[in-house]
């Protein structure tokens, strides 16, 4: 009877240890499988964001309509939809064959253009160095990362076909949104949470049209500047430079490669002309520009700037380091108004 007691506690012993085995691998499996999820979810909900902007954008025109016509809110919102399709679509209309030939002539040339630049940096230790380290394994590791960093969920047609329409959709009846967030707040935090998005909104208002009063003016500006250089296909470089803009502080160094390798084909103070022209006119829009413009909007520290684009770039690639900012406001406003203004009651 002794002997049958332990085999048996032996054998629960067993089951027990390979139940809490079991249980162990159902967490890390469970966990595994929301960490996956919440990174679909977060791009959803960064695609999200990005209808809100366009929303924003519609409002906004919208609001400009109203005051200037008298026009009814559903008119002028209407109007607001239409004609920047119908002003968008004339712009590609008219644009679109130069712009066409413009980046076939880019194509053409940036191939030898990197050749030529590749042997000027060849001449020197330290531009040989620059090359052995995208050279080999490295330049695969560099196009794999390029390739991950412009991936998105559904493709990039898919994700701007998705952004507007949430867009369109967010602008037809913004209230059903914003009253079935309020929803889920507390009745006694009913009036914050309306201030805490009137204060959202506004910022993203003076950050949404700072961005793009900056993006015309440096798409203006580089291409006038590339245009008077003689350097070729200025118009490709300046539309480059303008929607780069849309990628504070690492986006203009990006812009300014293609500008100064063609400008090497031509001789290199050229190039050193090109690179000038890109520094002075990012340090105008960035310095002078954007900040008069986007006065209402929250002041984000440089630094914090930087460090969120480089995160949510290795999170959601393109659109997160996009994103980035807005984001950042978003998060320090309520950081502002649920934490720092409570404990400093």
């Amino acid at each position: 009877m002794a002997d049958d007691k332990k085999t048996t506690e032996i054998i629960k012993k067993e089951l027990s240890y390979v139940q809490k085995v079991w249980h162990a691998v159902a967490i890390i499996a469970l966990l595994v499988g929301v960490i996956l999820i919440a990174r679909v979810a977060f791009n959803v909900l960064l695609m999200a964001l990005a209808g809100s902007l366009i929303a924003v954008y519609f409002h906004g025109l919208g609001d400009i309509i109203q005051r200037r016509t008298r026009l009814q809110r559903k008119w002028a919102m209407l109007i607001s939809i239409v004609a920047s399709f119908i002003i968008l679509g004339v712009m590609l209309w008219f644009m679109g064959t130069k712009i066409q030939v413009q980046i076939a002539e880019l194509s053409n040339t940036l191939p030898h253009t990197i050749s030529t630049a590749k042997a000027k940096m060849a001449e020197s230790p330290i531009g040989q160095k620059v090359l052995d380290n995208f050279s080999g394994t490295n330049s695969d590791k560099t196009m794999n990362t390029v390739q991950s960093f412009f991936s998105t969920s559904f493709g990039v047609l898919g994700d701007v076909y998705v952004i507007l329409l949430l867009g369109i959709f967010f602008t037809a009846s913004p209230s059903i949104y914003k009253n079935g967030i309020l929803l889920l707040v507390p009745k006694k935090r009913k009036e914050l949470g309306k201030h805490i998005m009137d204060r959202i909104s506004l910022s993203l208002k003076g950050w949404l049209k700072g961005m793009m009063i900056s993006i015309v003016l440096i798409t203006v500006m580089i291409t006038a500047a590339l245009s008077i250089m003689g350097i070729p296909v200025a118009m490709v470089l300046g539309l480059i430079t303008g929607i780069l803009e849309l990628v504070p502080n690492i986006g203009s160094l990006v812009a300014m490669i293609p500008g100064v390798l063609l400008a090497l084909t031509i001789g290199t103070n050229t190039a050193i002309i090109v690179a000038l022209i890109y520094i002075v006119s990012q340090t105008i829009v960035a310095n002078i520009v954007t900040p008069l413009i986007q006065k209402k909007i929250i002041n984000l520290p440089p630094a914090l700037t930087l460090i969120s684009q480089l995160v949510m770039g290795t999170l959601s690639g393109a659109l997160g380091i996009i994103l980035a900012v807005p984001l950042l406001a978003i998060i320090i406003i309520l950081i502002d108004e649920l934490y720092v203004k409570e404990i400093n009651k």
